[in-house]
């Protein structure tokens, strides 16, 4: 099947064009055509280390969404200007760099981030119920960029194993001036341990083998919602 991709701004430019047609094979993906697209276009290093939303059909999607011949996907680069904001649950492991990177702009005085790495135990893992997850992780952030004046706030969670002194959650946010930036990010985190789908359980190494236990979660604080499951923190 044949599907267009449209570039716009730095992707644009760094392509060389607003768009190109890629041949795909059937049961192709959102992500392959993102893959396909860095090969044709030259634009693996930037999409690396750059976070990109992807719209089917002038709809957000996930990577994971299947596409069909004659679809519209286009790349969607971080939103310039105050509010920018960028979610994502993956069982990749995540970048501290790349995050940070994804909320300078040229108002920010202050870049704050926030990793929360496996600690005491083998590892960590995680389950969670990821399309909810992210709609209420982009809530929370669009909530603490209002609230401190933030000039752009992304936070990404780890699902599936996550190995001792790995992050599985990281939260960065920018603002004007740092007493913002540590207020926003601090809101950020410990609403995303509180609110987010996300449940996780130790696994610690003992002389017969491994133990496994769930970590007990907190209930949603008032006004989160009472419908919306207990998250453990990370």
């Amino acid at each position: 099947m044949r599907v267009r991709v449209l570039l716009f701004a730095m992707l644009r430019e760094r392509a060389g064009r607003d768009s190109l047609d890629i041949d795909l094979a059937d049961g192709a993906t959102a992500g392959d055509a993102v893959t396909a697209t860095a090969e044709r276009a030259g634009l693996g290093e930037v999409l690396d280390r750059m976070p990109v939303g992807i719209a089917l059909n002038r709809e957000y999607v996930r990577n994971d969404a299947s596409l069909s011949d004659g679809d519209e996907v286009a790349l969607i680069p971080p939103v310039s200007g105050g509010g920018a904001i960028h979610v994502r649950v993956t069982s990749t492991p995540l970048e501290i760099e790349r995050l940070a990177a994804a909320v300078g702009s040229p108002g920010a005085g202050a870049i704050v981030t926030f990793a929360g790495t496996t600690r005491e135990v083998a590892r960590l893992e995680y389950e969670a119920y990821a399309e909810m997850a992210e709609e209420r992780m982009r809530l929370i952030l669009s909530e603490a960029v209002e609230r401190h004046g933030l000039e752009a706030a992304a936070a990404e969670h780890r699902v599936g194993e996550v190995p001792l002194g790995e992050p599985s959650v990281i939260v960065a946010v920018s603002a004007a001036h740092r007493a913002e930036a540590f207020a926003g990010a601090r809101e950020a985190i410990d609403r995303i341990k509180t609110e987010a789908p996300i449940w996780k359980r130790e696994v610690t190494a003992e002389q017969d083998g491994e133990r496994v236990a769930w970590v007990e979660g907190s209930a949603p604080p008032a006004g989160a919602g009472s419908a919306d499951p207990p998250a453990t923190s990370s």
